[in-house]
C-alpha cells in the first residue's frame, strides 16, 4: 500500500485502507463461529422445552428444524448481498438479527415458566424467535464471500478451509456443552450465557472486521473501474459483480454451480443432518444415554468434521479441489457402509469417524472450487451452493426417520443407504468437473 489514490480530486491515503487478509480471515471466522452455533439451538434443549409445552414428536421436529430452515435458505440472498454492499455490513445485520432472536427466546422461555403463555402461543413464539436466531447460521455464505475477496486463488483452499473448519466446530462444541449447562445453570441461564457470548463476538467482529480493498475504495467514492484497478494493485484478485441480483444471475448461469450444489448437499447438508440425527441413532439404536450421545455427536462427529476441513483446504490447494473431492466421497461412502453394518458402540464410533473425515474434507474441496469456477460472482455462487446445499440438513433426517419407522430398529442402520446413493452421485459429479476443468 505504498501509493496514494485519487478520489475525485482528493487523495485517498493508503492509511485509510484498513485490514489485511489474515485479519479478514480472523474476523470472518469469529463471526461464523458465533452465528453458526445456532445449529445446536434446539437439538439438545428441546428435551427440556418439550415437557413444558407438551409437544408432540412432529412439533419437536419442526422446532429443531426451524433455525436450520432460515439459516439455510437465507444464505442465498445474504451471500449475494456481499457483492453489493460488502461482507462487513451484511454479517453485522445477520449477527444482530441472531441476537434479537436469542433475546426473544429468553423472554419467551421466561414467560412460559411463569405460566403467562398458553402452550400454543408459547410454541409459536419459540418458532418465531428460533427462526430469527437461525439467521446467524446464514453467516456461512456471507462469510465465505467476505473471506474469498481477501485471498488470491492459490490460497482459497487454505483460507476457506480454515474459515469453515473453525466455524463449523461451533455446533459440536455447543452440542457437547449444553447438556452440562442445562444441569448447572438451567435452561434460561444457558440461553442467557449463549446470548452474552454472541454479543461479545459481535463487538469483536465490529472492531476488527474490514471489507476487502475494492469495497473500501468504492465506499470512499472511487468509480468501480478505478476501484478494481487499485484493489488489484494492492493484491486483490477477485472483485464482485457489484449487484446482488446480477451476482445471483451470473452464478445461476454457470453450469458448474449446480454440480457443486449437489455435492455440497451431500457433504455439508449431510453434516447438518447427522448433527441432528445421530443423538437419535445412538439412543434409539444402541440405547446409550443422552449425555454420551451428545458427546459422541458433538465431539467425535461434529468437531472432527469441522476441524478436518482445515487440512482438507490445504490438500485442495495442493492436489486440486476436484481430486480431493473424489477421494473424500469415496471415504464418505465407506463410512456409510460401515454404519449400515455396525451393531456395536465401537463399530458405530469407527463408522462415525470415517464418515466425519469424508464429509469434512469434501466440504473443503467443494468451496475450493467455487471461486475457481465463478470468480466474477463469488457471493452469488456461495449463496446458491451454500444455501441450497444446506437444505440437505432438512431433507435427510425425515428420510432416515421414515426408513426407521418402516423397518423398525434395523432401519436406524439401514437409513445410511441415503448417503451411499448421494456419495456415488457426488463422486460422479466431481469426476465430470475434473474432466472439464479449465
Amino acid at each position: 500500500m505504498s501509493k496514494d489514490m485519487r478520489k475525485e480530486g482528493k487523495l485517498v491515503k493508503s492509511s485509510d485502507i484498513l485490514g489485511n487478509p489474515g485479519r479478514g480471515l480472523m474476523a470472518g471466522t469469529i463471526a461464523f463461529f458465533a452465528g453458526y452455533a445456532a445449529v445446536a439451538l434446539f437439538g439438545i434443549t428441546v428435551h427440556s422445552i418439550a415437557p413444558l409445552l407438551h409437544l408432540t414428536i412432529v412439533e419437536i421436529g419442526w422446532l429443531v428444524a426451524i433455525p436450520l430452515l432460515t439459516g439455510s435458505l437465507l444464505r442465498i440472498p445474504f451471500g449475494a448481498l456481499v457483492d453489493a454492499v460488502g461482507g462487513r455490513r451484511t454479517i453485522m445485520i445477520q449477527l444482530l438479527a441472531a441476537l434479537i432472536g436469542m433475546a426473544g427466546l429468553i423472554l419467551t422461555l421466561h414467560l412460559i415458566y411463569l405460566n403467562s403463555l398458553t402452550a400454543s402461543v408459547g410454541y409459536a413464539l419459540l418458532m418465531l424467535s428460533g427462526a430469527v436466531a437461525g439467521i446467524g447460521i446464514s453467516t456461512f455464505a456471507s462469510g465465505i464471500a467476505y473471506v474469498s475477496y481477501w485471498f488470491p486463488q492459490r490460497r482459497q483452499g487454505y483460507a476457506l478451509g480454515t474459515f469453515a473448519g473453525v466455524g463449523n466446530a461451533a455446533p459440536g462444541i455447543f452440542t457437547a456443552i449444553l447438556p452440562f449447562a442445562l444441569v448447572s445453570i438451567g435452561l434460561i441461564g444457558s440461553y442467557i450465557a449463549w446470548a452474552i457470548f454472541l454479543a461479545i463476538m459481535i463487538l469483536v467482529f465490529f472492531l476488527i472486521g474490514h471489507d476487502a480493498y475494492y469495497f473500501q475504495l468504492v465506499r470512499r467514492g472511487l468509480l468501480r473501474s478505478d476501484a478494481i484497478d487499485k484493489a488489484k494493485a494492492l493484491g486483490e484478485e477477485l472483485v464482485p459483480s457489484g449487484s446482488t441480483a446480477r451476482s445471483l444471475a451470473i452464478a445461476a448461469r454457470a453450469w458448474r454451480t449446480w454440480p457443486l450444489t449437489i455435492m455440497y448437499l451431500t457433504s455439508f447438508g449431510g453434516f447438518e443432518a447427522l448433527t441432528e440425527w445421530l443423538p437419535t441413532y445412538w439412543t434409539k439404536y444402541l440405547g446409550i444415554s443422552l449425555v454420551l450421545a451428545g458427546i459422541l455427536t458433538g465431539i467425535v462427529y461434529s468437531l472432527l468434521t469441522a476441524l478436518i476441513r482445515v487440512p482438507g483446504g490445504w490438500w485442495s490447494d495442493r492436489w486440486s479441489g476436484e481430486m480431493v473431492a473424489i477421494v473424500s466421497y469415496l471415504i464418505l461412502i465407506l463410512g456409510s457402509v460401515l454404519f449400515m453394518t455396525s451393531h456395536s458402540l465401537i463399530a458405530g464410533i469407527i463408522s462415525e469417524v470415517v464418515m466425519a473425515m469424508g464429509m469434512g474434507i469434501a466440504n473443503a474441496a467443494v468451496f475450493k472450487m467455487v471461486p475457481k469456477y465463478v470468480p466474477e460472482a463469488v457471493g452469488g455462487a456461495t449463496g446458491w451452493v451454500g444455501g441450497l446445499g444446506a437444505v440437505g440438513g432438512l431433507l435427510i433426517p425425515p428420510i432416515m426417520a421414515y426408513i426407521a419407522a418402516v423397518m423398525g430398529k434395523p432401519g436406524y442402520a439401514y437409513g445410511f443407504i441415503i448417503f451411499v446413493i448421494l456419495g456415488i452421485l457426488s463422486m460422479i459429479l466431481a469426476l465430470i468437473l475434473r474432466s472439464t476443468s479449465r
